[in-house]
């Protein structure tokens, strides 16, 4: 289910000239019977909508007076959104016998031509307010209070997100509402301007389009919901087309050699995920995200992420979660994955979100050694981008999900054939292989070809992944001290560890590992630092060191890097 809720405006949308029809309202039923929320945001006064629509507490939550006041049908309480209006206001506009004139706990309204008599009185007054229309009416609010900012109000309380709402509307003030869900609809009836404007029209009228959208959210939500307001933007082709990927199609997978800025993309999308208001959650076996901008970080070196800590920051739909796996072994982190997994996928059955998952490391949390129940997965997985280096190593369930394949450098054309063997189809073909900052872009969906795509750069710059190397556990990549006969196998699973190893050696442990080259190859093939690997190689070759001498240089280089601190 995408589609969690229907919003939906009153007069001349809902009802026809005050009145909801008996069939309108069996569509509404349904909606909720099937565990949809439903909410009307009217400019009507609360009182006056309850006189005409009995039937009103069929809704779970009411924006009354165009977003001024929140009212809860089931607790019968209502709230003001915003300040009551002026007296002084509202006694001028009754000496300058401005009818009709109704006054609410918050709004001012009146009918057209008395517009010009209202907004001589605003400036009179001097008075932060603002002129609403809604056909003939004229609607006068506080600042920044509308059909917008009242569902907003609405959905927090309910622990949804706009992006899972669908709203539909007729008139100038139901614009910011439709444009502030995730799919907005015009009834046939509505306002030329306000149908340009909206992601679809009805085709019947007032109610019965209400209904017909209702219809057609219980039989195909998920096709509602792909307009292209929902897409994220990865990056472009050589003809300047588009590369997107949406959260309501199949799942994305990154990958490509080591180092090659499979994360960087990544980073890049969860900017995106927050220009468009998206919640996201990044699973991070190896703390490689944990400086990401906008992002709370849960675990890390020391302690292992709690699960439960996770799901309660992620109860509130402003915020991102960063799950940083350091403080697990590397052998726990997909049980630790298989146990979190159903967590999330019941937190998206329930309220939608997170809208976007991460997987870094996915070969090791979805391993293809594991049976793909054993993860509790669900039938698709929308909306979530695996990130690996090894795609084959991946559970082959799980890649039968992948819509989107992005691979990046020289084995892409791999990745490429990796995916389509999963999938049982032949691989795609394409004329020549991506130039420097391009990438390959494959929707096995859609008839079109695979693509160069130059991709975008994240704004935020890429903290290298120093929380990784220094306190992780790296697990197969870790040093082993052996010694000169191989009698010894003291394990060094990150840098801090190597520097509290080699502190206690004995010089003929460190001089063996240190002639042999075995401290520059692994600071390059392991650590992924060729600057490091670079400054260790040309210690390693001055023979002029004592063993003391060279251990406190190797290790500045580490703590310089690393750490920020020299040795003491």
């Amino acid at each position: 289910m995408y589609a969690l809720a229907l919003a939906t405006d009153y007069d001349e949308t809902l009802a026809d000239h005050g009145c909801v029809s008996a069939d309108t309202l069996e569509a509404m039923g349904k909606l909720k019977e099937s565990g949809r929320k439903l909410l009307l945001v009217t400019g009507r006064e609360l009182p006056d909508l309850q006189r005409v629509f009995p039937e009103h507490e069929i809704f779970d939550r009411i924006v009354a007076e165009n977003g001024a006041l929140l009212y809860d049908p089931a607790t019968r309480k209502a709230r003001s959104l915003a300040p009551a209006p002026s007296a002084a206001f509202v006694s001028r506009l009754r000496e300058r016998e401005v009818v009709p004139l109704y006054v609410g706990q918050t709004i001012v309204a009146t009918l057209v031509p008395n517009e010009a008599i209202v907004l001589d009185e605003i400036r009179k007054l001097g008075l932060e307010l603002k002129i609403i229309f809604n056909k003939g009416a004229v609607m006068v609010l506080p600042s920044g209070v509308n059909k917008a900012s009242g569902l907003a109000a609405a959905l927090e309380e309910l622990g949804l997100s706009a992006h899972n709402v669908v709203g539909i509307g007729d008139a100038e003030n139901d614009h910011a509402f439709l444009q502030a869900v995730g799919y907005g609809v015009a009834v046939a009836n509505a306002l030329p301007t306000l149908k340009e404007t909206a992601d679809a029209t009805t085709r019947a009228a007032r109610g019965a389009g209400v209904a017909e959208l209702a219809a057609k959210i219980l039989e195909k939500d998920a096709e509602l919901m792909t307009c292209s307001r929902q897409r994220i933007h990865v990056g472009a082709d050589r003809a300047g087309v588009p590369a997107v990927i949406s959260p309501y199609g199949g799942g994305s997978l990154i990958s490509g050699t080591s180092g090659i800025g499979k994360s960087t993309l990544a980073t890049l999308l969860t900017e995106r995920f927050v220009e468009k208001g998206y919640q996201f959650c990044v699973l991070d076996p190896e703390g490689d995200y944990s400086h990401l901008d906008n992002v709370v970080v849960v675990g890390d070196a020391n302690a292992p992420p709690s699960i439960r800590e996770v799901m309660d920051l992620l109860d509130s739909p402003a915020t991102n979660v960063a799950v940083n796996m350091l403080g697990l072994k590397t052998d726990e982190r997909p049980d630790y994955f298989a146990k979190l997994l159903p967590e999330l996928g019941s937190l998206r059955a329930r309220k939608g979100r997170p809208h976007w998952l991460v997987i870094d490391e996915a070969h090791h949390l979805m391993p293809a050694a594991r049976v793909g129940n054993s993860f509790a997965l669900p039938k698709d997985l929308p909306a979530t981008v695996l990130v690996t280096v090894h795609p084959n190593l991946i559970s082959k369930d799980v890649l039968q999900k992948v819509e989107t394949v992005m691979a990046l450098g020289a084995d892409a054309s791999q990745i490429l054939a990796t995916c389509s063997e999963a999938v049982g189809i032949d691989p795609p073909k394409w004329s020549d292989e991506p130039a420097q900052q391009e990438i390959l872009f494959w929707n096995r969906t859609t008839e079109q070809p695979v693509r160069k795509i130059k991709v975008d750069r994240p704004k935020q710059a890429r903290t290298r992944h120093k929380r990784k190397y220094a306190e992780g556990d790296l697990g197969d990549s870790s040093f082993y001290f052996r010694g000169v006969d191989g009698a010894l196998r003291l394990k060094a699973q990150n840098l801090m560890m190597f520097l509290h190893i080699a502190e206690g050696i004995d010089d003929a442990t460190w001089e063996h590992h240190l002639r042999s080259g075995d401290y520059s190859k692994w600071f390059r093939d392991q650590v992924k630092d060729k600057e490091l690997a670079a400054e260790a190689h040309a210690i390693e070759r001055n023979e002029k060191l004592e063993p003391g001498e060279s251990r406190d240089a190797i290790a500045h280089a580490v703590q310089s890097r690393y750490t920020g601190t020299s040795l003491a």
